[in-house]
């Protein structure tokens, strides 16, 4: 069993910045992908990035490419959304997902933990 929690969520305005943290415990997270998604109100869940088991290699939707960077601690267990010129698009609850294989993907099917969220609000 593996469980996620996510932290690091708040209200910024417009062109700020947040770091999203989220804590995967259990002994099989460390070989596994994992990714953040997001869902905003009224609509489907987002994939946001994605991140290999190894750190090697990286995945972005597209409208969150070149402004969220994805990284992880293996040490402890910790993969990191650090999110810049955020604008009110971002508005989301941000997910954080271990994958069942060990590199993450866009598709929500693929991950098979997944925690509570973390809210992000983005004011104009």
């Amino acid at each position: 069993q593996v469980e996620t929690v996510e932290s690091g969520g708040g209200e910024v305005h417009a062109g700020g910045s947040l770091r999203l943290s989220c804590v995967a415990s259990g002994r099989t997270s460390s070989n596994k992908g994992m990714a953040w998604f997001r869902q905003a109100p009224g609509k489907e869940r987002e994939f946001v990035a994605a991140i290999s088991w190894n750190e090697e290699a990286t995945a972005y939707g597209d409208s969150v490419k070149s402004r969220f960077t994805i990284s992880r601690d293996k040490t402890n267990n910790t993969v990191y959304l650090q999110m810049d010129s955020l604008n009110a698009d971002d508005t989301a609850l941000y997910y954080c997902a271990v994958a069942r294989g060990s590199y993450g993907s866009r598709w929500p099917d693929n991950y098979h933990y997944w925690g509570q969220g973390t809210q992000v609000t983005v004011s104009s």
